[in-house]
């Protein structure tokens, strides 16, 4: 994605309208559920890339910036509508902020989160560090067929913890347990964690600059 693509401040973003339809530009299950789950009351028609059998582009951005904006380019000019793309990770401050965003690719072609997890545990012990820092980051980026976009961050801070802990969730959710909270992301209901997780505040940036009143 060239640097030359016009970029919007957030406040100049239009707004989407009741029934208009925005793609999700992702084949992830639980991503589209959960962004569903945010949409609902805003009156926006939410298709996923999967359901347009829209190609997944390569993401070769080296930030989370740089793929989201890859990724909703890529739908929004591949369907002629509006797309909403989310690259988000988690980091480990022990790790340099690995897997970062390699997240995905740590879990292989299967999407096994379970190696995943078990290669940050297995890295960390042979860092030696016992520093168990950890976050979440989402970058939401919204882009239209006519090439503008605006972009959006989220971060959630906390601990990284061993064994995993919970089935609710996704990817890294069982190790992560947010500041303040003692229950992993995936130990908490999906209402609770989308109102505190990295996702929702981005989401809540997303919503108050470009999402019709409800």
């Amino acid at each position: 994605m060239s640097d030359d693509t016009p970029r919007l401040a957030p406040r100049l973003a239009p707004r989407l309208a009741h029934g208009d339809r925005l793609v999700l530009a992702s084949h992830n299950p639980g991503k589209l559920a959960e962004f569903a789950a945010m949409l609902a009351e805003h009156g926006v028609t939410l298709v996923s890339a999967a359901d347009l059998d829209l190609p997944e582009p390569e993401e070769t951005e080296d930030s989370f910036t740089g793929n989201a904006r890859l990724k909703a380019h890529a739908a929004a000019g591949a369907s002629g509508l509006p797309a909403l793309a989310d690259d988000s990770g988690f980091c480990v401050e022990a790790l340099d902020g690995a897997p970062g965003i390699f997240s995905a690719r740590w879990a292989g072609p299967a999407r096994d989160f379970g190696v995943a997890m078990q290669r940050v545990h297995d890295d960390l012990q042979a860092s030696g560090s016992d520093d168990a820092h950890a976050w979440f980051v989402s970058v939401l980026c919204l882009a239209f067929p006519d090439g503008r976009d605006v972009v959006f961050e989220g971060r959630i801070n906390g601990q990284f913890v061993w064994p995993p802990r919970g089935t609710g969730g996704h990817g890294y959710d069982p190790v992560f347990v947010p500041n303040g909270e003692a229950r992993s992301f995936a130990e908490m209901l999906e209402s609770e964690k989308n109102a505190i997780s990295h996702r929702a505040r981005a989401f809540a940036q997303f919503r108050d600059a470009c999402l019709p009143a409800q």
